[in-house]
C-alpha cells in the first residue's frame, strides 16, 4: 500500500475516530437514505446490493477490511446501494465536510481516496466481464482469486486457505447464477481437487489450474502512481 507521513497517517485516523460494532444480519445503509457521509470498512465481512424493478436483490459487491463504503453515493442526493453485515463487523463513519477538508489539509491522502475509488471501479468492471462471458467454474474461479488476493495483505490467508462466510445465495449474486449451480460446480471443483471445504472455510488446492480456468489475470495494482502530489 501507499507510504503515509506521520501527517497523513493521522489526518487519516482522525477521518473516522469512532468505531462502530456491528452484528451480523445488520443493515445501517438502505438503498435511498440520506447521507451526509460515507464509511470506513475496518472489521468483518459486508455486502453491497440494490433492488431491481422486479423486487429481486442484486448484491453487486462482498466488502472487506480496508475498503471505503458508499462512495458512490456521493454523486447522487440520496444512498445508493445497501450496506449489510455478512459477520460481525466494525465501521467508522466519515462526515462529507470533515473528507472535504482533506484536500485542503493532506491533498495526497485526498488523492489516494481518488486512487482507491478507481481500483474498486476496476474491480466492478471485471466483475461484470466474468459474469457477462464465463462459465460457472471461471466465474468461481476468478472469485475466489479475488478473495485470496485481497485477505492476504490482511494476514487472512494460510497456505492458500480463508474462511469464506458467504451462502451459496449470496455467491450466486455475486455470479449471476442460481444457488443450485453454485452448489454444483463447487461439488464439481472439490471432485476435480481445485479446491476443499471444511465448515466456512476453503482452500484453493490447485492455484494455477485456477488461475487457468479465471477468464481474467488478476490486475498488478499501482498504489503510489508517480503523477500523485508529493509527499510534504
Amino acid at each position: 500500500m501507499a507510504n503515509l507521513t506521520d501527517l497523513e497517517e493521522r489526518a487519516l485516523r482522525e477521518l473516522g475516530p469512532i468505531e462502530t460494532q456491528r452484528r451480523r444480519g445488520e443493515t445501517f445503509q438502505r438503498e435511498g437514505d440520506q447521507l451526509s457521509g460515507f464509511h470506513l470498512h475496518n472489521a468483518g465481512w459486508i455486502s453491497s446490493s440494490i433492488v431491481l424493478r422486479g423486487g429481486k436483490r442484486l448484491i453487486q459487491k462482498v466488502h472487506l477490511p480496508g475498503d471505503i463504503l458508499g462512495t458512490p453515493s456521493m454523486a447522487l442526493q440520496t444512498a445508493a446501494d445497501t450496506l449489510t453485515c455478512i459477520t460481525d463487523a466494525v465501521t467508522a463513519y466519515v462526515p462529507y465536510t470533515r473528507f472535504r477538508d482533506l484536500y485542503t489539509l493532506a491533498p495526497r491522502v485526498a488523492a489516494l481516496f481518488t486512487m482507491a475509488v478507481q481500483i474498486e471501479r476496476l474491480s466492478l468492471m471485471d466483475m461484470l466481464a466474468a459474469v457477462g462471458n464465463a462459465s460457472a467454474r471461471a466465474r468461481l474461479s476468478r472469485l475466489l482469486l479475488d478473495l485470496r488476493a485481497r485477505l492476504a495483505p490482511l494476514g487472512l490467508v494460510e497456505e492458500n486457505a480463508f474462511d469464506l462466510p458467504l451462502t451459496q445465495e449470496v455467491l450466486g449474486d455475486l455470479l449471476g447464477l442460481t444457488s443450485v449451480h453454485v452448489n454444483r460446480t463447487i461439488r464439481d471443483m472439490e471432485r476435480e481437487g481445485l479446491i476443499a471445504r471444511s465448515d466456512h472455510r476453503i482452500k484453493l488446492v490447485d492455484v494455477a489450474k485456477l488461475q487457468h480456468l479465471s477468464p481474467l489475470l488478476l490486475r498488478q495494482l499501482a498504489f503510489e502512481p508517480p503523477w500523485l502530489p508529493p509527499r510534504a
